[in-house]
């Protein structure tokens, strides 16, 4: 199956996200047909982005996503579905590795932590908000990397079976 069919299959109706009330602030642009497009580079484009914003720390990720994809054209609907890859059962270990992640490249060692106190929010937010960065940009490229492939590939494929069905049907009208 080709990419393209493989994610028109579970994408929202563009009505939909045209009248949801989180997103109607952005009126007309919404109307832009090209956000709607599936296309190599609207898709990868769209996964870097929802990836990238799921790991930013704050609230309104999907207003996030929604503005970034308008700017760069790319796919709304997949930007803002993937920010949710960050969720209530993945916030934790997702946010916990980015915290060990930035905490390692600063050598701020576990240990050192007193969780006993609201001061901890002092010698946390350095490491937690660099390790955020770092893993929301390696997670968006990765993503878009893998894209871009699965995509070539799938393309690729359908060319290869549509080439050999030709060649099937001009054996068979010589025979």
């Amino acid at each position: 199956m080709m990419a393209k069919n493989l994610i028109k299959r579970f994408m929202p109706d563009p009505k939909k996200i045209q009248n949801n009330k989180y997103l109607s602030i952005f009126g007309k642009f919404l109307h832009d047909q090209n956000l709607w497009h599936l296309n190599r580079y609207c898709v990868a484009t769209a996964v870097s982005i929802g990836l990238f914003i799921s790991y930013i720390p704050f609230p309104g990720h999907m207003v996030l996503a929604a503005m970034i994809a308008i700017l760069l054209r790319a796919n709304l609907p997949i930007s803002v579905a993937l920010v949710w890859v960050v969720n209530p059962i993945t916030m934790l270990p997702m946010f916990g590795f980015a915290y060990a992640v930035g905490a390692t490249i600063l050598g701020v060692a576990f240990e050192d932590l007193n969780f006993s106190s609201f001061a901890i929010l002092k010698e946390v937010w350095q490491p937690f908000l660099l390790g955020c960065f770092l893993c929301g940009t390696g997670l968006a490229i990765l993503g878009n990397i893998f894209v871009r492939s699965f995509w070539r590939y799938s393309v690729a494929r359908n060319w290869r079976l549509r080439q050999q069905r030709r060649s099937a049907a001009m054996v068979e009208m010589d025979a």
